[in-house]
């Protein structure tokens, strides 16, 4: 296998900006994952200087069976390659292959305060669903998470609005040892795609649509015809009958519209237009054929992938040597400015 180079620190008129994100392999991602990240990571690549992680240390928060945490890590890798993104653009690889994480992560660890992470909100959420099992790890994950944006100098974090939060106190975090250290970490900004951000519930449409929530409340990518059809039959809706944009009054049917829009490009005015004098079953059976048209594709070429394991080895080791080479460089600058001796 050809090994490429990275660039040699090109002028800054030259330099892409960098985005990184990360995905956990726990569990297949739903529709609203795709939406509103997924598919827009492959629009990024030929403007921007990509690297997608799996976030499998950060999956170990919650227990996992080992067969299954490997499994998932590298159907969530054939998923990655299966919704066009190129790993010769981009940089895809496993966090646990990248041993700089869990090293960056303890040095931000002793410039992070307990107050900073007893404000996280998601580990209250967290630990009131994983009552038996409040580990440090889940209380300091935001830190190891803070030490995946760094150590790429990212320019650029998706985030929805459930990972704000996060990407505040990396920033917080970055500053102080720049403070301290000066120069030692770029600054990150969130990136928010205009359009298709926030997918909700199919039961609870005042909630995000989530894979840990049960199982009719969302579509996942990898779902057959037939069980995208039996959700979308089910999903909430209201006595109103009739079909119209008003997220506030009318959230179930506003959140399909907004699916639909999502899927097919439609401007929510002609949408709405086309479905006047129509019943809310119209409306989902648009929504099925959207939604199943959209991932056929994408299912059949993680078919493909799957069951390729020699290339999938490939992928994630090559990308595993580059994303080493990137995070090296920071960890060293950074192990320097704070006073250790060198290698």
């Amino acid at each position: 296998m050809e090994q490429r180079n990275e660039p040699m620190n090109p002028p800054a008129a030259e330099r892409k900006k960098r985005i990184l994100s990360g995905i956990q392999p726990s569990g297949t991602p739903t529709l609203g994952n795709y939406i509103g990240a997924m598919r827009n990571w492959k629009l990024l690549e030929d403007q921007y200087d990509c690297l997608y992680m799996i976030a499998d240390l950060h999956a170990i928060t919650v227990r996992q069976e080992p067969a299954k945490l490997r499994a998932q890590s590298l159907q969530m890798l054939s998923l990655l390659l299966a919704i066009g993104l190129d790993p010769e653009k981009n940089v895809l690889f496993f966090q646990s292959h990248v041993h700089q994480h869990a090293e960056m992560g303890w040095l931000l660890n002793c410039f992070t305060y307990m107050g900073e992470m007893s404000r996280m909100t998601q580990f209250k959420d967290k630990s009131a669903k994983h009552a038996d099992n409040i580990n440090c790890g889940l209380f300091t994950y935001p830190v190891l998470m803070a030490g995946d944006i760094l150590l790429y100098q990212a320019n650029l974090v998706p985030v929805g609005a459930d990972q704000t939060q996060h990407l505040e106190i990396c920033r917080d975090i970055a500053t102080r040892l720049n403070a301290l250290y000066s120069g030692v970490f770029t600054i990150p900004e969130g990136y928010s795609p205009k359009i298709g951000a926030r997918v909700m519930s199919l039961q609870d449409p005042k909630r995000k649509m989530s894979k840990s929530d049960p199982e009719d409340c969302f579509i996942g990518i990898l779902d057959t015809p037939d069980t995208v059809r039996r959700k979308y039959r089910r999903a909430v809706t209201d006595s109103d009958a009739q079909i119209r944009f008003d997220p506030e009054n009318k959230p179930g049917v506003s959140n399909l519209l907004s699916i639909l829009c999502a899927l097919t490009g439609e401007t929510m005015e002609s949408l709405v237009a086309s479905l006047e004098g129509k019943g809310y079953g119209d409306l989902k059976n648009a929504v099925t054929e959207a939604t199943v048209e959209t991932l056929k594709p994408i299912q059949e070429r993680f078919g493909q992938f799957i069951g390729d394991k020699a290339y999938l080895e490939s992928v994630y080791r090559e990308g595993a040597q580059r994303a080493s080479r990137i995070a090296e460089r920071t960890l060293s600058k950074a192990m320097k400015k704070i006073g250790f001796v060198a290698k």
